[in-house]
């Protein structure tokens, strides 16, 4: 896994608080998202996203990554 492919699909995820919307602006599958998340929040050690069935918000330390993520990326 690209350590940059993961910072992206946390942002677009973050950003459109959706796996399938940041699928589609990444042009992935929301499964690869959803799996470059879920590594990237194994490898921190912390859950970046709150998930439902319906819904994706960030959590405290999500929103504190996102920030730091947004400064990377530009």
């Amino acid at each position: 896994m690209d350590s940059l492919t993961s910072l992206t699909s946390f942002v677009r995820t973050a950003e459109t608080l959706s796996f399938v919307q940041a699928a589609r602006l990444l042009g992935i599958s929301a499964a690869a998202v959803g799996k470059n998340v879920a590594r990237l929040e194994h490898k921190l050690g912390v859950r970046l996203f709150n998930r439902s069935t319906r819904n994706v918000s960030l959590t405290a330390e999500g929103a504190a990554f996102l920030t730091r993520c947004q400064s990377i990326l530009e």
